[in-house]
């Protein structure tokens, strides 16, 4: 696997800062500690993103790495696969809400299947969290629509208002908090289905809140149903994906500048799939013990490892300019 170069200015300007702590990681003294704390603080605010100094010049993807990176849609959900217990499990979830939903009569069934949906996460325990956070969302959602219906049947340009009231709110709130952001999405959901005709709050309020709780019951059931026996399994394959990109960099430390670079890239890559397997599994339930001692150790020597190779690429884009 390989990373992408970053385009967007924020986003180099972000890998640049992770390089550069990177790099003060293998030799650290009492001016970057002091530097570095400046950037922290600096980064922390709202306005752009702090400069630490002249990136280092990367040299281009190869089409042949670019075709790497492109992974095959159907082999992102094979055997084995970490995908495929989310396909799993969202396929069992909208088929047991969206039954549940026709056999109790509700109104909408659709929006049980759009609840469960919406849970899933890369283990049990960010699924729980995530429905915890629907529920509560859709609840305090539900009151604001009640809140907003009086006005909102004045005419159609209050329905209108109301509506891009509600819009505006959830683009605001939704990527910061969910549950809030939900806050916002279920009163323009309810609002816009009264385009066509004003409605029976009452019923649109009880039809929302059962839904919301059928969806999310059956999703989390589901979620618990269909286990991920495999997430221990796919840490040990990340250590050893690890363990060769490390080689593979240690090696191109003394090789030339793109070999480097590209070698750079497989670590971080590797790094950070290592990470995202242990976190997977330890949110999993019935697992095996999970080698947490061994994953620090791969991590510490991968960052070590990475450090030196953004001195070198460092070093090699000094000596390149004129």
């Amino acid at each position: 696997r390989v990373l992408p170069i970053c385009t967007d200015p924020a986003r180099a300007a972000l890998h640049h800062l992770a390089a550069t702590a990177e790099e003060a990681l293998a030799a650290p003294g009492a001016a970057d500690a002091a530097r570095l704390r400046r950037l922290a603080d600096a980064l922390r605010g709202a306005g752009a993103v702090p400069s630490a100094g002249p990136a280092p010049l990367h040299p281009p993807l190869e089409r042949a790495e670019a075709a790497e990176a492109a992974v095959p849609l159907w082999r992102r959900f094979a055997p084995g696969s970490p995908h495929l217990p989310i396909a799993l499990r969202t396929a069992v979830g909208c088929a047991l809400a969206g039954y549940a939903a026709l056999a109790l009569g509700v109104g909408r069934p659709y929006w049980a299947l759009v609840t469960a949906a919406s849970l899933y996460q890369a283990n049990v325990t960010l699924t729980w969290s995530r429905g915890v956070q629907r529920v509560v969302g859709n609840v305090l959602g539900v009151a604001a629509f009640a809140a907003l219906a009086p006005l909102a049947h004045l005419n159609h340009a209050a329905l209108i208002g109301c509506g891009l009231l509600c819009a505006f709110g959830a683009e605001a709130l939704i990527s910061r908090n969910y549950w809030l952001g939900s806050v916002c999405v279920t009163p323009m959901a309810l609002l816009v289905t009264e385009f066509g005709r004003f409605q029976d709050p009452g019923a649109l309020i009880a039809d929302r809140v059962v839904d919301t709780l059928i969806g999310a019951l059956c999703g989390l059931a589901a979620a618990v149903a269909v286990t991920n026996r495999r997430a221990a399994d796919h840490i040990e394959h990340a250590l050893a994906a690890a363990e060769r990109a490390r080689a593979h960099a240690e090696r191109a430390l003394s090789g030339p500048a793109p070999e480097l670079s590209r070698a750079r890239r497989r670590l971080t890559a590797s790094l950070v799939a290592l990470r995202a397997a242990h976190d997977t599994a330890a949110g999993e339930w019935w697992q095996r013990e999970l080698p947490g001692r061994r994953v620090a150790d791969a991590e510490q020597a991968g960052h070590r490892t990475l450090a030196a190779t953004v001195r070198g690429t460092t070093r090699s884009a000094e000596g390149a300019r004129p």
